[in-house]
């Protein structure tokens, strides 16, 4: 059911959520959560950089997994795709961008947050579900509840997700992984403070290696 991109995200457990001031921190940026054990993360498409640093990124880590985030448009689905992300994230479910990257074979993570969302995009073939804001709109709570009903459907949530409340979400069978900021914050991006960036994401994969995690079949 699940293709290597989610399994290999399934098994890390985290994946950063990272919006890009300065291009010249992406190849370090990347380098960083390399090291400390998470070659993965997501760029968000908020800032003018953010497809040029998804592109330096690729060229420069080619094995690294790389997700475009927050798109919101066909046309920033497929600028996305062409500059090397692997899948794509999105708050909502823009219906048109969701087809096109199916058909391309790429993986594209909606948002859905209610049953009629997550009916909408089951019927495009999604089974993997953003859910943002995960604690704004009710937390693991609000993930058990929506879930029921689906027993094969998947969450990433994200959204008020820190190292204190990760096992949480990540111990509900229906949570692939979990997403955020926390784990490289824009302003430590911008200051080059990527020891505070690698500290971190150590500190999130022992909590993520310390679960007994179901595998994902």
């Amino acid at each position: 059911m699940f293709n290597q991109i989610y399994r290999s995200i399934a098994s890390y457990g985290i994946i950063p959520v990272v919006e890009m001031d300065d291009l010249n921190r992406a190849e370090a940026l990347a380098g960083a959560l390399i090291e400390a054990g998470l070659p993965l993360v997501e760029i968000t498409l908020r800032t003018p950089v953010a497809i040029p640093a998804i592109q330096r990124i690729r060229q420069t880590y080619p094995g690294i997994l790389l997700a475009a985030g927050t798109i919101l448009t066909l046309e920033q689905a497929k600028q996305a795709a062409g500059a090397g992300a692997d899948f794509l994230v999105s708050p909502g479910l823009p219906q048109d961008a969701v087809e096109w990257a199916l058909h391309e074979g790429i993986p594209f993570l909606p948002g859905a947050v209610t049953p009629n969302e997550i009916l909408q995009g089951l019927r495009l073939g999604i089974e993997v579900f953003k859910f943002f804001p995960a604690e704004t709109m009710g937390g693991i709570a609000a993930i058990k509840a929506v879930s029921d009903p689906f027993p094969n459907v998947r969450f990433i949530p994200t959204g008020g997700i820190q190292t204190d409340n990760l096992a949480a979400y990540l111990s509900h069978q229906r949570v692939l992984a979990v997403g955020g900021s926390w784990l490289a914050k824009r302003q430590w991006i911008a200051a080059g403070q990527f020891d505070q960036i690698k500290a971190q994401v150590k500190a999130a994969l022992r909590v993520v290696q310390s679960l007994s995690r179901p595998p994902l079949t």
